[in-house]
């Protein structure tokens, strides 16, 4: 088996380890804006990562936080316990970069995703700190997007995403 080195293209041949990573106000989802993040709450969007985690024998450690530095602590405290990170900074996305050296430091790849198409929203949402260091970014597809980012991230932990493999 291929152990996992601190660099962003090592293969996973064992069962992947992922960190979902959610920023603030995550915790209201279901009842926040649903005309932009819909309608499901971030316990049913855990629910389904697992079950969807569980038929390919990955292992998911779950966080939300509404503070930039518990959010920080947690990335370093967990770096070597997992292989890779979906991550869902939500307004930290635009502003920290405290994250994004975070995400950076843990050696380990992530997928930036977003339930709302940031670029049909205000100018502000368009930028992200975290896009260039990300191996993926999904935005607009709701709950979906978490899915569509744990298989892209799952495919690229097991060596079957680089270009071409499609």
């Amino acid at each position: 088996m291929a152990k996992l080195r601190r660099d962003r293209t090592e293969r996973v041949d064992e069962p992947a380890r992922i960190g979902v990573l959610n920023g603030p106000n995550l915790n209201l989802l279901g009842s926040r804006e649903p005309h932009h993040y819909g309608t499901r709450t971030l316990a049913e969007i855990e629910s389904l990562l697992r079950e969807r985690a569980g038929a390919d024998g990955v292992t998911l450690t779950f966080f939300q936080s509404n503070d930039e530095g518990e959010i920080v602590d947690w990335v370093q405290a967990n770096t070597g316990a997992v292989d890779g990170w979906l991550v869902n900074a939500a307004a930290l996305t635009h502003t920290s970069v405290a994250l994004r050296d975070a995400l950076d430091g843990s050696g380990r790849p992530f997928v930036e995703v977003h339930l709302s198409n940031v670029f049909a929203r205000e100018p502000f949402r368009h930028t992200s700190l975290l896009s260039d260091l990300a191996i993926g970014v999904i935005a607009g597809f709701r709950a979906s997007s978490y899915l569509f980012g744990l298989e892209a991230l799952i495919r690229h932990l097991r060596g079957s995403a680089g270009a071409g493999a499609e």
